[in-house]
């Protein structure tokens, strides 16, 4: 089969390339999945992860990329919930094979069911940011209905989701990000924006969550804003700012078959609409890792050309 592989972890970007590769291998509680749609994430060629398996042992050549939205191929043994021909998208596991490639092999619990009419596009761009957001707010957030939530990063991959998210979810929401995004941000139906390069941050006052995608200074000067039992949660790196009273939390976006099945049923629905950036062909992926062949949203690659 033809996949997407980097086998030296010097060479960057560079070291990316389109080559036929064995057809993967299934273990147990593992399907093989046809791949119609992929997504990755730009850093991945840093992860440790993706240049060794879960005991060290180097694996290269390595396919990178880990959402994927497809059709079930091959059920392996003891494979339960899912069937021949299904669609399903999800997030796979960091220490194997991904998804930039024409099959790949998954985990059953990290797959879920996706319904007929959702495009495949739509669906490889959720897995990742939507857990991410859920995750988040939720499950380390405590986001509740009536309170207030701060999301940094608004118009990205991650940010968008989360605001989606928080406001289906009866928050209110105060959207961060550049002057040029202030437009896409308050599209998305957040309460109030803020120009991370003009406005104060201290002029926001006290809100229940934080959620960050940025780090640096913006995670540290966002500390001041948790009330009391309140949360700063961060995907970015580990805050080094506590608030004076109230949690931080970082994270690692885990899959989650339960949260993905959630997260379909809302953009079936039209309650959740991921931002689709660049879309391009599996032969174009190594592209796709340059920041100069990205527009703006979740870059997209498609393998197969009908659903």
């Amino acid at each position: 089969m033809r996949a997407v592989v980097t086998s030296d972890r010097t060479a960057g970007i560079a070291g990316l390339e389109l080559a036929d590769i064995a057809y993967p291998r299934m273990s147990e509680n593992d399907v093989i999945v046809e791949v119609h749609a992929a997504a990755f994430t730009p850093g991945e060629l840093d992860w440790p992860a993706t240049w060794t398996d879960r005991a060290g042992h180097d694996r290269t050549p390595s396919v990178p990329g880990h959402e994927v939205s497809g059709v079930v191929a091959e059920l392996g043994v003891g494979t339960t919930g899912l069937e021949l021909g299904q669609k399903v998208f999800g997030l796979t596991d960091w220490a194997r094979n991904g998804t930039l490639a024409e099959y790949v092999a998954v985990e059953t619990r990290n797959l879920a069911p996706l319904s007929a009419g959702i495009d495949h596009v739509a669906a490889a761009a959720l897995p990742m940011p939507g857990l991410t957001a859920w995750q988040g707010l939720f499950d380390h957030g405590h986001l509740a209905a009536g309170q207030t939530v701060v999301v940094h990063g608004a118009a990205g991959g991650v940010g968008s989701i989360a605001v989606q998210l928080a406001r289906g979810a009866g928050a209110k929401v105060i959207g961060s990000g550049r002057a040029g995004q202030r437009e896409t941000v308050l599209g998305l139906g957040v309460d109030s924006f803020v120009d991370l390069e003009q406005d104060r941050l201290e002029d926001i006052g006290k809100v229940d969550v934080v959620f960050d995608v940025i780090g640096g200074e913006i995670l540290d000067r966002s500390a001041q804003l948790v009330r009391p039992g309140g949360a700063l949660v961060t995907i970015a790196e580990p805050p080094r700012v506590r608030p004076d009273d109230g949690r931080t939390v970082f994270f690692i976006v885990e899959p989650d078959r339960v949260q993905l099945a959630a997260l379909e049923e809302r953009l079936r629905d039209g309650r959740l609409n991921p931002v689709v950036g660049t879309v391009l062909p599996l032969a174009e992926a190594p592209l796709a890792f340059d920041r100069a062949h990205r527009g703006h949203g979740k870059t997209v690659i498609r393998v197969v050309d009908r659903d």
